[in-house]
């Protein structure tokens, strides 16, 4: 049976925005292996806070990235693999955006709420919602309809909350050590929110969303809720 393990732990190099039209100049999804332990820590609140979880690692806008419930990007290599077949082109660990490329996990089916200990310094993260793409991920892959592709493939990655502060390292295994009985999924919640609006009111069974998510979700329900039937 394969072992469920980071493949490796990836840190931003800063490089200017491929997108002249983004409200920041600076961005962080350029990402790149390194072989040193990172320290993993929750980087407090989006607005003003530390941005990423990883020490070293850059977030370029803080605005819609960064802070405790998006303190850690997880991508399986299984999935960029899929994605090297369809585009035809290589892809690097870290070419996603993500912090950490994993091996043997299942991150689109992984729950809301489910806590993952990583390797063997007290590391635990509590997945917390899908990634959203946004203008800078298609810019930067220089992809034309990236943003629909990519939605429509449902495989967004996972971002991850610190539970327990540690450090990481390429080849940690990582151990599933809870699940909630609920069954929203980063994959659900993808689809929920970008596609498949009649499943939003299955997420609100997930306590481990973040109020801005429940909010948004409400929200939405809430405008349904109020418009006339046809």
């Amino acid at each position: 049976m394969r072992v469920s393990k980071v493949l490796s732990v990836n840190l931003a190099r800063g490089r200017t925005n491929p997108d002249p039209h983004a409200q920041s100049t600076l961005t962080g999804i350029d990402k790149v292996a390194t072989t040193d332990a990172v320290m993993v820590r929750a980087p407090g609140p989006m607005h003003g806070g530390l941005g990423s979880g990883l020490v070293g690692d850059t977030i370029g806008n803080q605005k819609v990235h960064g802070g405790d419930d998006q303190a850690v990007y997880a991508y399986a290599r299984e999935d960029l693999d899929a994605w090297e077949a369809h585009l035809q082109r290589t892809l690097t660990n870290g070419m996603f955006g993500e912090n950490l490329t994993t091996l043997g996990i299942d991150v689109t089916n992984a729950r809301i709420g489910e806590r993952w200990r990583v390797g063997t310094d007290g590391l635990v993260l509590e997945v917390s919602a899908p990634r959203i793409p946004c203008r800078t991920f298609a810019a930067f892959l220089n992809l034309n309809h990236w943003i629909k592709t990519f939605t429509q493939a449902g495989k967004p990655g996972a971002y991850l909350r610190v539970i327990s502060p540690g450090k990481v390292r390429a080849c940690d295994a990582v151990t599933v050590e809870y699940r909630p009985d609920h069954d929203v999924t980063t994959g659900l919640v993808f689809r929920a929110r970008m596609s498949e609006p009649e499943l939003l009111p299955r997420l609100l069974a997930a306590d481990a969303l973040s109020a801005e998510i429940k909010a948004d979700v409400r929200r939405r329900l809430a405008l349904k809720e109020s418009q006339p039937s046809k």
